[in-house]
């Protein structure tokens, strides 16, 4: 133990001193001296003069002094490494001493010197450690192993080193299986697709085996390991379980979460009717609640955890609501997660008991806490719908309480209760408004707004409501002022006699006297709507609404999966993927729950990275959406119905080639006949060159006059094509004569799904009109030159789309090769990423990447001598197959 007086016996004026005392040939003097060194490094003095003595005093048999030199030796190698090489025969020397401690502490200080230039030097000692009789020095050299691949990754590869401790997972000894683990571990998750980790069930029999033996921290390496295996079949899963569950009763908090990251993976693999599944889910609760019996900091870990896991599985802990009831002296940090959790786990039958609490809770002191217990008491109405009543009742209780920050909360959660469950509990309202005046937060205000202006045929005042808002209409919140400009046209749809000039006084605030842009367009697009239609406005404003879900905070599924995957870590903490805040995408894995396996392109483990699912497109929107787009008359008559996509696809005319190739072309077709647009005709064609598309067009003026002032728009569409710029018609179109004119597209433009998903809605304008027609495009345009996925990811992406998602068509009558039909399908940006062959039929794995970040992955079926193709597409957004499979047939028979 070093003595306290060391560290004031050491001042700058003793260097000299220090120098001679760890030359001296009195052992005890020397050890005391270095003890003075290491004091002095300890507290921030620089002693790196006494280098070259200190390094000289390695050579000794006494243990402590080594561990002190070696310590001095990990601080300063890095600012002297010329000086640091002198250590080298050294650690050659005592990696080979009798002593085991000696040899593994040489090993431990090699991995801890990151000096490039004795690194090469270091190889040999750290080979024989690797294969050392002792199992502590093996332990150790599995570590030096991981640190010195971060130094020199190239270096660790060539020597071999990855291959030893790939077969120290089979070591006899637990803990140099534990460490061997850790540091695969470490090492692949800077290498994401490198599969060193080559588990299989021989592999995961050994690591169940050292888990029983080996030290806490061992049992997480192991664990952590366990987690990224996916087993081959159900009965392999339940004997993984049946011998990981003993791990929930350990003292250690981490091995216990680790364990249970293990169970609830492999779980998913489980068959629900099989009585294990039963026992094992009875078994999870009690270590679960133990963990809420430590110390704030760890039950709020604790809590974050099992937040994810009751929204995987509520079953779990169903019946162990009470261990989350609010304790007064929890931290409130632990107070709010208790109270998520009590809400995702209330149900009929413990909802009274849920009730009483959070009506307690809505008492105490501390305001953050009671806004979140009312708002949870709304939670419970709107989740548990026979306790809808009950929940009402009770915040009616809280409002006469007249306690301001209750009162407003109150207001917000019963706005959400009347659009769960409306024209049931409106008799509330009366009491609502008499605790108008005291709204001050723009949250309550607008909700209270909200329910003026969707009741207003039940409230005889509204009008006068609704004005009083309105008097410091520039003063409220943009939110506060979009809620009283609907609300107020709700009231003049609803009795238009009486508040004609309200409404004309909103519509005039929102739009002339306001500079906020979003209530600018409200204010014109209900303008708009009464001024031409007021029975379209009345469909639109007072259309029934959707009822509001059950749980609106859940977190998004896949995520989910994700997170459960990271149980025990920080991602489990902050909720977020590791990605979203580890710096840089290096080391970055993207996990997901086991599914079924697919066939796939390659026999190993998909160890790669997931792609992120893409945005879905969204579904067709309402007329508001059509009148912000489109601000154009709407036709006295529909455009001719869209050619079959049978006629369109078999037209289409491919050229290979590079970038520069034409991609997608098509044959002019009629979009627009003469007869219909009052002379004016539109035939067409889409293309991609150079990664650009356009839609190339002749237009052709049959009528008698000259027509000029020439305009496009598009309708919203599923892929959000527009206009890259305005259409050039440079000159008057005089009658007779057609001109070719090739408008460039972008993909940023407004979207909506539509139907057929590859139909676009265009309107053009001259001087004589507004014309309408629809055309589709080939989605092939579509595809991008970046669309070629990583072998790996590929792999893992195919595994992790659900099979649901998978389609299989059969494209007939084809008499090209595989190889000729994936050069063929290269040109249009379809790119082959593998090519098999079995029993004399070759499949083609291959990637596109449409322009709003779709990935579609094919596997294409070619038989020699049989012209009729089969072929299996997935997709995360499986509506966009079928347009797919159509391009590929125009592809491959052109």
């Amino acid at each position: 133990m070093m003595n306290d007086s060391l560290f004031s016996l050491v001042c700058a004026g003793e260097i000299f001193e220090l120098k001679a005392e760890l030359n001296s040939d009195k052992k005890e003097k020397k050890k005391e001296a270095v003890k003075k060194v290491i004091a002095s490094m300890t507290v921030g003095k620089d002693v790196s003069a006494l280098f070259p003595d200190v390094v000289n005093c390695m050579q000794t048999d006494n243990l402590e002094l080594k561990k002190l030199v070696y310590l001095y030796l990990m601080n300063y190698a890095k600012s002297q490494p010329d000086m640091a090489i002198m250590a080298v025969n050294t650690f050659v020397k005592d990696c080979e001493d009798p002593n085991p401690l000696i040899r593994a502490l040489a090993v431990r200080t090699m991995g801890c010197i990151r000096v490039d230039k004795i690194t090469e030097y270091l190889c040999e000692p750290l080979r024989k450690c690797l294969k050392d009789e002792d199992p502590y020095v093996r332990k150790t050299a599995a570590v030096c192993v991981a640190k010195l691949h971060d130094i020199n990754a190239q270096l660790v590869e060539d020597q071999g080193f990855l291959d030893t401790l790939k077969d120290l997972i089979s070591d006899s000894n637990p803990m140099v299986v534990a460490n061997a683990v850790a540091a695969l571990s470490e090492i692949a998750e800077s290498h994401p697709n490198s599969n060193l980790l080559d588990l299989n069930p021989q592999t995961i029999n050994k690591l169940l085996t050292a888990l029983n033996e080996c030290t806490e921290w061992g049992q997480i390496f192991i664990l952590d390991c366990l987690a990224n295996y996916t087993p081959r079949d159900d009965r392999e899963s339940q004997s993984i379980c049946e011998r990981v569950t003993p791990r929930l009763s350990h003292a250690n908090s981490a091995v216990v979460l680790s364990a249970v990251k293990v169970l609830m993976k492999f779980m998913e693999m489980l068959p629900k009717d099989l009585d294990y599944y039963g026992t094992l889910l009875k078994k999870l609760a009690p270590p679960l609640v133990t963990l809420l019996s430590a110390e704030p900091e760890l039950q709020y870990v604790a809590l974050r955890n099992i937040n994810l896991i009751v929204q995987r599985r509520p079953e779990i802990l169903k019946h162990e609501m009470k261990v989350f009831f609010v304790k007064y002296n929890d931290p409130i940090y632990v107070k709010l997660e208790k109270l998520d959790i009590m809400i995702r786990l209330a149900s009929q039958a413990n909802i009274a008991q849920v009730l009483a609490e959070l009506k307690e809770y809505a008492t105490e002191v501390d305001v953050d806490f009671v806004r979140k217990a009312v708002r949870a008491i709304g939670r419970c109405a709107i989740k548990v719908e026979q306790s809808a009543e009950r929940c009402v009742s009770t915040l009616l209780d809280l409002i006469q309480t007249k306690v301001n920050y209750v009162v407003q909360e109150a207001i917000v959660v019963i706005k959400d209760i009347f659009r769960k469950y409306p024209n049931k509990y409106e008799s509330v309202i009366a009491t609502l408004c008499e605790n108008l005046d005291s709204l001050d937060e723009p949250e309550a205000r607008a909700a209270m707004i909200w329910i003026v202006g969707e009741y207003a045929e039940r409230i005889d005042n509204a009008d006068e409501l609704l004005e009083s808002f309105l008097e410091g209409f520039h003063d409220e919140s943009t939110q506060v002022q979009l809620q009283l400009l609907t609300a107020i046209v709700k009231l003049f749809l609803k009795k238009p006699t009486e508040t004609q000039e309200l409404v004309q006084q909103v519509l005039s605030l929102a739009t002339q006297d306001s500079d906020n842009p979003d209530l600018r367009d409200r204010g014109y697009i209900y303008w708009r709507l009464l001024s031409t239609d007021p029975v379209a406005a009345k469909e639109v404003v007072l259309a029934e609404k959707p009822l509001i879900s059950e749980e609106t905070d859940l977190i998004e599924p896949t995520l989910l999966e994700e997170l459960i995957c990271h149980i025990g870590t920080l991602a489990s903490v902050y909720h977020k993927p590791p990605s979203a805040f580890v710096e840089g995408s290096r080391g970055v894995q993207h996990k997901r729950l086991p599914g079924s396996s697919v066939e796939s392109p390659d026999t190993g483990s998909a160890a790669g990275v997931s792609e992120a699912p893409p945005a879905v497109i969204p579904s067709q929107g309402d007329l508001l959406g059509d009148l912000l787009n489109l601000d154009l008359t709407p036709p006295t008559t529909t455009g001719p119905p869209p050619p079959s996509s049978g006629m369109q696809m078999g037209a289409m005319d491919l050229l290979g080639g590079g970038l520069d190739s034409l991609v997608g072309y098509l044959h002019s077709t009629v979009w627009l006949p003469a007869m219909k647009a009052k002379g004016l005709e539109i035939s067409g064609t889409f293309a991609r060159r150079a990664g650009v598309i356009q839609m190339e067009m002749t237009l052709t003026n049959k009528a008698m006059s000259v027509m000029t002032d020439f305009a496009i728009q598009f309708n919203r569409n599923s892929f959000g094509l527009a206009p890259a710029g305005p259409l050039q018609v440079l000159t008057p179109l005089s009658p007779n004569q057609s001109i070719e004119v090739t408008l460039p597209l972008n993909t940023v433009g407004p979207v909506m799904k539509m139907e057929p998903l590859n139909n676009l809605q265009v309107a053009v304008k001259n001087n004589i009109d507004v014309f309408y027609f629809s055309c589709q495009y080939p989605i092939s345009m579509l595809f991008v030159e970046d669309g070629k996925m990583e072998r790996q990811v590929f792999l893992a992406t195919w595994k992790d789309i659900p099979n649901d998602n998978e389609s299989q068509f059969q494209i007939k009558d084809c008499h090209l090769n595989s190889d000729a039909a994936s050069n063929k399908l290269q040109g249009s940006n379809i790119f082959t990423i593998a090519k098999r062959t079995v029993e004399g039929q070759d499949m083609l794995y291959q990637s596109m990447k449409l322009t709003n970040g779709i990935w579609v992955l094919a596997e294409l079926r070619v038989q020699a001598g049989n012209p009729n193709y089969t072929i299996s597409l997935k997709c995360r957004a499986p509506e966009v197959s079928q347009c797919v499979f159509q391009s590929y047939e125009a592809v491959l028979k052109n």
